[in-house]
């Protein structure tokens, strides 16, 4: 999509666009309200304005719209229209041994059952074990510690998402 017809769209269409990125409603509100954008700086700008105005519950709204990492069955059933998306960014997942997705499973239930959401990492680029030596370091953390941090791995998903929805010839302006 380039910028020109991401700004074309009506209101419906622009927060669907958004809500790809980001599930959280205020936040994809306030981007369907700050159009129109003329940079990819500009929407990345707004993204993190956006953001920062959110509160708790829309972080954790956010976080909802999230596989499990590893969890691909629920990659494909629950979150349909962001399967491409999020199954890219848990490649590293692919190459991952049966002890290391047992353990990462056995992890983020464990993680889940102690804060309530799962763990969020964004995980673009990043192996199994990088993603489970990361969960297992944050598991410790009280719930507002892992809130902020799994706050701004959100935001850099949300950015990476934005960014590969763009076609490369915005990108450039």
């Amino acid at each position: 999509m380039t910028l020109n017809e991401l700004n074309a769209l009506t209101p419906s269409q622009a927060y669907q666009y958004f809500e790809q990125a980001c599930a959280a409603k205020n936040w994809v509100s306030q981007m369907v309200e700050a159009r129109p954008y003329y940079s990819l700086a500009r929407i990345e700008t707004q993204a993190k304005l956006a953001w920062k105005a959110c509160n708790n519950d829309d972080i954790l709204e956010a976080f909802t719209a999230h596989p499990m990492i590893g969890d691909v069955d629920s990659l494909r059933a629950k979150f349909a229209n962001t399967k491409a998306i999020a199954s890219g960014e848990q490649s590293g997942t692919a190459q991952a041994s049966e002890e290391t997705l047992l353990a990462l499973k056995k992890a983020n239930e464990d993680y889940l059952k102690k804060h309530g959401f799962i763990f969020i990492i964004c995980a673009t680029g990043l192996s199994a074990d990088t993603m489970l030596n990361a969960l297992l370091a944050r598991l410790p953390n009280s719930t507002d510690e892992e809130i902020t941090i799994a706050a701004g791995e959100q935001l850099k998903i949300t950015l990476l998402r934005l960014n590969k929805a763009l076609t490369e010839e915005e990108k450039s302006e």
